[in-house]
């Protein structure tokens, strides 16, 4: 169950903000705790560097209507009223590779998991800035359910991050997941959105699903210089349509 009201707020560090602590809830059935910690973060502003890309506005969808087991909104925040039988359903398997052609992502993939505090591990964002990371205690991707894949959007010491571009994302892009079994995942962008960090839309990313689903999570929105912060999650949503 939650422990706050912040979800994911540990991405509001990189390139300015300072640590934070958050709370989702599991994947795949399971209410897992998800407190992820802030240890490492930077304080220091990054200069030089734009606003990263926001979400299109009226892509993101809503995360008040969104239910349990109702599948992927499409573009817009609309519902399907029932989601098809689903393109892929394959097995466990780690996933080893992210590529995002149209936002120039290619990037391993970490395995994350929690700490011995119960906080989630993150990708070191001094030594691991540009690589994203596998939450391997859900869903792997390609597999019913929705597999989390998080990422900083920016750093001190890099400036630009892995997931700096995803909220440029939109519907109809398609990205790729290598698995350790030698599958190549593609998944196709349903919606992005921009969500305030006390509204995260917790239904959309960890409820259960009939679907091989993908969403990407990093930090957005307006900077908050006061809390060294991010005021917003991005959120990519996509399900999987090929495997080969």
């Amino acid at each position: 169950m939650a422990r706050s009201p912040d979800p994911l707020s540990w991405l509001a560090g990189g390139r300015r903000g300072g640590p934070r602590r958050a709370a989702g809830f599991g994947l795949l059935s399971l209410l897992v705790l998800m407190v992820i910690a802030g240890a490492g973060m930077l304080t220091a502003a990054f200069t030089g560097a734009s606003a990263p890309p926001q979400p299109a506005v009226g892509i993101a969808p809503d995360a008040s209507t969104s239910a349990p087991g109702s599948g992927l909104p499409p573009a817009g925040g609309r519902r399907s009223a029932r989601p098809g039988p689903p393109a892929v359903a394959l097995g466990p398997s780690v996933p080893t590779r992210l590529v995002i052609p149209r936002i120039g992502v290619d990037t391993a993939l970490l395995q994350l998991g929690v700490n011995a505090d119960g906080t989630m591990q993150v990708p070191d964002v001094h030594q691991q800035p540009k690589t994203a990371g596998w939450y391997k205690l859900g869903a792997s991707p390609g597999e019913i359910g929705n597999a989390v894949l998080v990422g900083h959007v920016d750093s001190k010491a890099v400036g630009p991050a892995v997931f700096y571009n995803i909220g440029s994302l939109k519907p109809g892009d398609t990205m790729t997941v290598t698995r350790s079994d030698r599958k190549v995942v593609t998944f196709r962008v349903d919606a992005v959105g921009s969500y305030p960090k006390t509204a995260f839309p917790t239904n959309l990313v960890y409820a259960p699903t009939g679907q091989p689903g993908l969403r990407l999570i990093t930090c957005g929105g307006e900077f908050d210089r006061a809390k060294h912060s991010y005021k917003n999650n991005i959120v990519v949503l996509a399900t999987a349509v090929s495997a080969r």
